[in-house]
């Protein structure tokens, strides 16, 4: 399971952190979900990242991958759900619109935009690295918008009491 952590500014984005949780194949289930739930944790309490966007599912052709993607996806949830954090989540659409600005891209793509927008030197590795990195990408996309838009305060002349 590929995790990120991105900082951002505004539109400026850094990388702080990214990885990949690797688990035994051949192992327990059980315990593979234990271990991803466990390292999500200590990352998180390094980190304390303030939110955690994931990828919405989208598996059309192997049920059984997308059984398993989903099983680590809900682990991933749950962490968050203890850490008391926020969760965003994007389709894979969401995505490539957001850090290559075509919906259909292909992941070579997202891949040197991540590299590009990070402002690193080689494409992130593994791919399941580089395209949790899109995600926060994609999120601080995102939260800069909701930053910027202005929220309605109280009618003039009203004091904006609440009564």
């Amino acid at each position: 399971m590929g995790w990120g952590i991105v900082d951002h500014q505004g539109q400026r984005l850094a990388l702080v952190a990214c990885g990949c949780i690797e688990t035994q194949p051949a192992g327990p289930v059980s315990e593979r979900l234990a271990r991803i739930y466990q390292e999500l944790r200590a990352l998180l309490a390094a980190h304390q990242p303030q939110e955690m966007a994931v990828e919405e599912l989208f598996f059309h052709r192997n049920t059984t991958t997308a059984f398993h993607v989903g099983q680590a996806r809900g682990v991933a949830l749950l962490a968050a759900a203890h850490a008391g954090m926020p969760v965003a989540e994007y389709t894979p659409m969401q995505v490539k619109q957001a850090v290559v600005g075509y919906g259909k891209a292909e992941k070579r793509q997202v891949q040197e935009m991540v590299r590009v927008l990070l402002g690193l030197s080689e494409r992130p590795r593994p791919d399941d690295t580089a395209d949790a990195l899109a995600v926060a990408i994609t999120h601080a996309h995102a939260s800069a918008y909701r930053d910027r838009v202005v929220r309605p305060g109280p009618a003039p002349g009203t004091g904006g009491e609440v009564r």
